[in-house]
């Protein structure tokens, strides 16, 4: 996870990832400012910045940037570079002294960037247009800015903690082998009723109140146990669906989220009901030669259900990470009791999904399983934010003193493991990462695992059996709520059958 800190997060001065400042270069300024700096805390994230310069700096200032300008200064009566001191001063007085407003605010917040103790991670709260050069006398302004919190690390060598393993079967390898080619697969016409596993094509609406809040219409839904909307579950939706044929309607209520999209909304019932237009079945695709090079150059059977095994053992590989990050966060977490202002929770819930979304494509799970963790996390996403970013200030705290960092081979694995589960070129998935703002996310997220391996490589471990999550969850990109993504395209992995003229 990252603190929504990127390129821009400054304070006048270049920092590294980790937030630490650094040396500036040949931009520091050669003299240092004479400045009185006050820092209030009014929360454990929160500084409050007011910053008195000095009158002999400003006039410094001054002094230099009409320095600076007398030998090209313009002044009518004058030949350039001609004119008095006094009246190039008055002519370009204004000019100037935005000039020098300008610089002052740059070198004080660069010095006060490398005096002050905190790690800014988002860029002062201030109003540029506000502060004005007085004619006489100091010059103060002030900001607010959100910094990393400060807290004694800590134990975390030594934990004590649960590690699931399993030794795959062919029964496993089969369930699987079963889910992908499911998204090869196509839909065909069913006359009887619906049943589990089964698809449905239905028009949904959602209403509170008697009002219409959200309508989705065709939706191609597969039946399971559970329907994940990106703000709601509706649980026994299998059960629900049981019989349903062309022409049937069917309803149940839900309970948004807290985080639900519309907010008039959040926590309330919403009532679901579902117009069933056809029912359809999954058509499996056969294992032939053609078809095992189309979906991946495999040679035999064989060689695809190795590659469905080696799957397996990357998921169990991301389920024991998973298990072992959740036993670490809740005990380096417990002690962190500092409060988190809402507005840096509210910026970092999407970039946390985004951290998800890219982990679970590196550890090689389909699309349709993210989607259904990606709803999840979308329904819980402030308590889930709240303690991902305060496991992250501390990893990241260790990852300091331990001085562990990122090389360039750590990106090109990452994007790999990546480019592998989209099917798309690692050079792709890279510009797509750097096209949206998200190697910060990246980096924070290797920094991250490195710091976990590094306490597990200390930890004390406990083997626990591991029974693999059921696939008994359908997801639909639609806010039942209605709001903000409310009805968004459903993408379906099985394609139509067409039929022949």
């Amino acid at each position: 996870m990252t603190a929504d800190r990127n390129d821009d997060d400054k304070l006048g001065d270049d920092k590294d990832s980790a937030g630490v400042a650094v040396e500036s270069g040949d931009d520091a300024p050669a003299e240092r400012l004479e400045l009185d700096v006050q820092v209030t805390s009014p929360g454990a994230c929160e500084r409050h910045v007011t910053v008195t310069i000095s009158r002999a700096d400003i006039d410094r200032y001054f002094d230099d940037a009409f320095g600076e300008m007398m030998p090209t200064a313009a002044v009518p009566g004058f030949r350039i570079g001609r004119a008095p001191r006094k009246v190039v001063e008055n002519r370009y007085r204004d000019e100037v002294s935005d000039q020098v407003k300008s610089s002052l605010l740059l070198d004080s917040l660069e010095q006060i960037s490398e005096d002050q103790r905190f790690t800014a991670i988002s860029e002062p709260d201030f109003d540029l247009e506000a502060v004005e050069v007085p004619k006489d006398g100091p010059m103060t302004f002030e900001f607010t800015i959100e910094v990393r919190p400060e807290f004694d690390l800590p134990k975390w060598r030594g934990l004590s903690l649960k590690r699931p393993v399993r030794a795959f079967t062919d029964a496993d390898i089969d369930e699987q082998l079963e889910q992908m080619l499911s998204r090869y697969g196509q839909l065909v016409p069913h006359d009887g009723p619906a049943e589990e596993s089964d698809y449905v094509s239905a028009n949904i609406t959602a209403t509170a109140d008697g009002k219409q809040v959200a309508s989705e219409p065709e939706a191609v839904i597969r039946i399971r146990p559970t329907l994940s909307f990106r703000d709601a579950r509706l649980d026994g939706f299998a059960k629900l669906m049981k019989g349903a044929k062309e022409g049937d309607k069917r309803a149940a209520e839900v309970t948004l989220s807290k985080d639900a999209p519309n907010t008039d909304l959040r926590g309330k019932k919403v009532r679901l009901e579902f117009e069933v237009l056809d029912v359809k079945k999954l058509k499996l695709p056969e294992l032939t030669e053609e078809f095992l090079q189309e979906i991946g150059g495999f040679e035999t059977e064989a060689e695809l259900r190795d590659a469905i095994r080696m799957n397996l053992n990357r998921q169990l590989d991301y389920q024991q990470q998973k298990i072992a990050r959740s036993q670490i966060s809740a005990l380096l977490v417990k002690s962190a009791d500092w409060e988190l202002p809402s507005g840096l929770l509210e910026r970092q819930s999407a970039r946390e999904l985004e951290r998800a979304v890219m982990e679970l494509r590196r550890s090689g799970f389909s699309e349709a399983e993210i989607r259904a963790r990606e709803n999840q996390l979308r329904q819980n996403s402030t308590a889930g934010t709240a303690t991902a970013l305060k496991e992250h200030f501390i990893l990241e705290r260790i990852a300091e003193d331990e001085k562990l960092d990122v090389d360039e081979g750590d990106y090109d694995k990452e994007i790999f493991l990546i480019a592998a589960q989209s099917g798309e070129s690692p050079r792709r998935v890279r510009a797509q990462l750097e096209k949206r703002g998200l190697m910060d996310v990246l980096r924070n997220q290797i920094i991250e695992r490195k710091v976990l391996e590094l306490v597990q490589s200390e930890a004390k471990f406990k083997d626990e059996p591991y029974e693999p999550q059921k696939t008994d969850t359908e997801a639909i990109a639609i806010a039942a709520g209605g709001g903000a993504g409310g009805a968004i395209p459903v993408i379906t992995e099985a394609k139509e059958e067409t039929k022949e003229k």
